[in-house]
């Protein structure tokens, strides 16, 4: 545990922080990539009683997957969504999309492990985009700010809610999303 500690402030101050600073600076864009995978169910965040309740339950188990680039500097969202798989495709999706922004200066994306996206054929296709990939260290999903957004976004739509047929669990649309913008996250 101290050695993750010791590795992740290292990786906070020599590479993160300044990719950050440039970005403030506008000298650059940061992004913070992952993907969330909401299931298709009932979530409860609280339930107290006396008597036996019974809550209605979807069947199944359908997932809506969201793989975003959250912007550190202008806190919008670059989203693809499918409900299949997150694979080496929907990665390749994502950096045409980012790349299809035509943003001025360096772009650098902050990246878990993932095998999706820390193999050579996302890589090479990074690279020939213009593309800086940096890769968090392992055990660091605090680094990653898009995880706070996920979180919220779960807690916000989906804890103590249910959907009860799949078709409304998702949105209709299947494009990319472009500039969703959430309320401003506290610290």
């Amino acid at each position: 545990m101290a050695e993750h500690v010791e590795i992740q402030a290292t990786f906070l101050e020599t590479e993160l922080k300044p990719c950050l600073d440039a970005a403030v600076a506008g000298q650059g864009h940061v992004f913070f990539v992952d993907a969330a995978h909401f299931v298709f169910g009932t979530f409860l965040c609280c339930l107290w009683s006396f008597a036996r309740i019974f809550i209605r339950a979807a069947s199944g188990r359908q997932r809506f997957n969201v793989l975003g680039a959250w912007n550190a500097v202008t806190r919008e969202l670059i989203a693809v969504t499918n409900t299949t798989v997150v694979n080496t495709e929907t990665m390749c999706e994502l950096l045409r999309a980012i790349a299809a922004l035509g943003l001025a200066g360096p772009i650098t994306l902050v990246l878990d492990n993932a095998r999706y996206q820390r193999n050579a054929a996302v890589q090479a296709f990074a690279e020939r985009l213009g593309i800086t990939l940096l890769f968090l260290p392992s055990y660091s999903p605090n680094l990653n700010l898009i995880e706070r957004l996920w979180k919220f976004i779960k807690r916000r739509s989906l804890y103590g809610a249910t959907t009860r047929r799949s078709l409304t669990f998702r949105p209709p649309s299947r494009r990319p999303s472009t500039a969703f913008r959430p309320p401003t996250l506290s610290h």
